[in-house]
């Protein structure tokens, strides 16, 4: 069975997301399309979520659809101290950039790929007295001969 592109596209973005944050000691968990699970890893935690198609422009003979997907990229990180929680997701935040920057096409997946501002929130989570998180929208702009399903 044939992926779709805007498949293809979301799970390169989780590749590339796993990969860059598997060097990180400790390692954050990095989920894609899952329920947060009810205890934080040491190292935090990131989901990928497939989020939404917002811009579907058809470009004629051949026709091909120019397509803006935004997935969301949740990040959240434990600390014991308000400090030590905004330098952590900062930290993990700068990763998760860094891992995008370092191949704007995901392994040619995506023609462009390029993470929006971030907006925050503090959560609570078992076992952790806080937890301080981000969602981050990330445009995945690609072509594609596939009819937009919207």
């Amino acid at each position: 069975m044939a992926v779709s592109s805007r498949e293809a596209a979301i799970a390169a973005l989780h590749a590339a997301i796993s990969t860059a944050l598997a060097a990180r000691s400790p390692e954050p968990q990095v989920l894609r399309d899952e329920t947060v699970p009810q205890r934080l890893a040491a190292g935090g935690l990131v989901v990928v979520r497939d989020g939404e198609t917002v811009e579907e422009t058809a470009i004629l003979s051949p026709l091909r659809w120019q397509i803006r997907h935004v997935a969301e990229v949740v990040v959240a990180v434990p600390g014991a101290t308000p400090e030590a929680r905004a330098a952590a997701l900062d930290a993990l935040l700068v990763d998760v950039a860094d891992a995008i920057a370092a191949d704007r096409t995901l392994g040619g997946a995506v023609e462009w790929a390029q993470p929006e501002s971030p907006s925050f929130d503090d959560l609570a989570f078992e076992g952790a007295a806080s937890v301080r998180a981000a969602s981050v929208p990330v445009s995945l702009w690609f072509t594609t001969s596939e009819t937009p399903l919207s």
